[in-house]
């Protein structure tokens, strides 16, 4: 397998494997939550029936979508669409958690981590995809 495969293989298993532990999300009961929510410095976790299903619902769909990830990374030449196509939602994705984030507004450290390493991660599947 040449490396720039190899590079991508392992970048995908590691992004689709850290992506699946939002099942794990799902799970957590809502007093964990909230007390997360507190520790990041989000404040008081809003109590009420749409907050409890968006973050279980954006948990699953993460899952799912990191379980796709994983799939994919089994042969990244045979589904070289579709990890183009993640490459460049998560280029957009990037974009889209920057500005996101800047309206809600999250805090600096939150802004500054989520969508740019999701970009970077989008830029780097391209970058490794086109050299396979």
């Amino acid at each position: 397998m040449p490396s720039h495969q190899r590079i991508l293989v392992i970048f995908l298993r590691l992004f689709g494997g850290v992506t699946v532990l939002a099942f794990l999300a799902m799970l957590l009961p809502v007093e964990w939550m909230a007390a997360t929510h507190r520790w990041l410095g989000l404040g008081e976790f809003p109590r009420a029936p749409i907050v409890d299903y968006l973050a279980r619902s954006v948990s699953s769909l993460y899952g799912f979508h990191g379980v796709l990830v994983l799939l994919v990374a089994r042969d990244p030449v045979r589904y070289r669409s579709i990890v183009l196509y993640l490459g460049w939602m998560y280029i957009l994705a990037g974009v889209f958690a920057i500005v996101i984030d800047l309206y809600a507004p999250l805090p600096w450290y939150w802004t500054a981590v989520e969508g740019p390493s999701t970009l970077v991660s989008g830029a780097l599947i391209l970058y490794l995809i086109r050299r396979v």
